[in-house]
């Protein structure tokens, strides 16, 4: 089976697709992927990093703010559209995956056009621009929430199969991982503002991380960024704090599945794919949805976890060092608090979907 695989611009658009690749070549022996991308976004560093081949194609997202800037959108979509047929036209994919983001826009359209059969993935419970554009050139839409299904206009191709969890995140053991990392009993808390990094985290978790290194109480690793790390690392040296063997801040986490599972708390955003591994994982988390995404869509994750009683929220516009310093104290020293959580969110966890998703492209195949 050839498949072609689009999700670009950031990690909840590519790690999806690489899940749903590796759990095909798992299970398929003939399996060959390809994957569609941008130069600038994520994939260009993921998809390689895991064995894949990809091809670029030139395209942008339409800017709501600055309507005039969207006339050169249309030029790089149509020339995309036309790289995107060459690309399946050399290849000849049996069938086409997308998870979304704008890359996946003019490959759901060239497929459609060159008669390839294609899926696309949303992650979110409000479907973004791209999916609500593809619907009509796909043949199947999986959604990950019931609720999705109301927003579409082509209800009957819609599947709800839950988001892709990467299978490393299935099957890691809390222990193991700990073991790996050579942590200590103390509590570990695991931070990150998403695969690009979020600049209100960062700079919040400077000065949580200076009453952190005073207490010793707790170990923890934080994910800035790569485009942020070194604004973070000069201004933990203004403000004189020292890391510790215990805490230690890095540009990018490469090895999630390992430091996820080891966590007792997670403090991240709330997009789909995130909150997805941490229930799968059952992990206490605290969560700091993003504002800056369309329908306030990664509040809604978090308030939904929340409202189990699976997690702690902080808007940013209550987010204060201290704040954010108490919740983390309050979340990682409290066993009984840390249990509840843990048997709560695992509740949340839907954990079969690279195996729906496998099926519907099977029957796409085999049509």
């Amino acid at each position: 089976m050839k498949v072609l695989f689009a999700g670009g611009g950031t990690a909840g658009h590519i790690n999806p697709a690489l899940s749903v690749a590796d759990y095909m070549k798992e299970h398929e022996e003939d399996f060959e992927a390809l994957f569609i991308g941008t130069e600038r976004g994520l994939e260009k560093k993921l998809v390689p990093a895991d064995g894949y081949k990809i091809k670029y194609i030139d395209i942008r997202g339409f800017d709501r703010k600055h309507l005039l800037k969207n006339i050169s959108v249309l030029y790089k979509l149509q020339k995309s559209e036309s790289d995107c047929k060459k690309i399946i036209k050399e290849f000849k994919p049996d069938a086409v995956v997308c998870t979304g983001g704008y890359v996946s826009g003019p490959v759901a359209i060239a497929a459609n056009k060159m008669h390839v059969p294609a899926i696309i993935h949303e992650q979110n419970v409000y479907p973004g621009l791209t999916v609500k554009g593809a619907e009509k050139y796909v043949d199947y839409v999986a959604v990950s929430f019931e609720e999705t299904i109301q927003h579409m206009k082509h209800a009957d191709k819609c599947v709800v199969t839950g988001n892709p969890i990467r299978s490393e995140i299935l099957h890691a053991d809390r222990e193991t991982a700990r073991a790996e990392l050579g942590l200590s009993d103390k509590p570990f808390v695991l931070v990150f503002g998403g695969s690009l990094g979020a600049a209100k985290i960062n700079d919040t978790m400077i000065k949580v991380i200076k009453k952190l290194t005073a207490d010793n109480q707790i170990s923890l690793l934080f994910g800035t960024g790569d485009r942020n790390y070194a604004v973070v690392t000069e201004q933990l040296k203004i403000e004189g704090i020292e890391l510790t063997d215990d805490i230690k801040v890095v540009p990018y986490i490469n090895n999630m599945s390992t430091v996820m599972a080891a966590a007792d708390v997670v403090v991240s955003r709330a997009g789909a794919i995130t909150v997805s591994e941490i229930a799968a994982l059952a992990k206490p988390s605290i969560l700091i949805p993003s504002p800056n995404v369309v329908r306030n869509h990664q509040e809604q994750n978090a308030r939904e976890f929340e409202r189990c009683n699976a997690a702690e929220v902080i808007t940013e516009d209550v987010l204060t060092p201290d704040l954010l310093y108490d919740k983390i104290m309050e979340t990682a020293l409290n066993k009984q608090r840390l249990a509840d959580m843990s048997k709560n969110v695992k509740k949340l966890a839907k954990t079969d979907a690279l195996e729906q998703i496998y099926d519907l492209v099977k029957k796409l195949v085999n049509k």
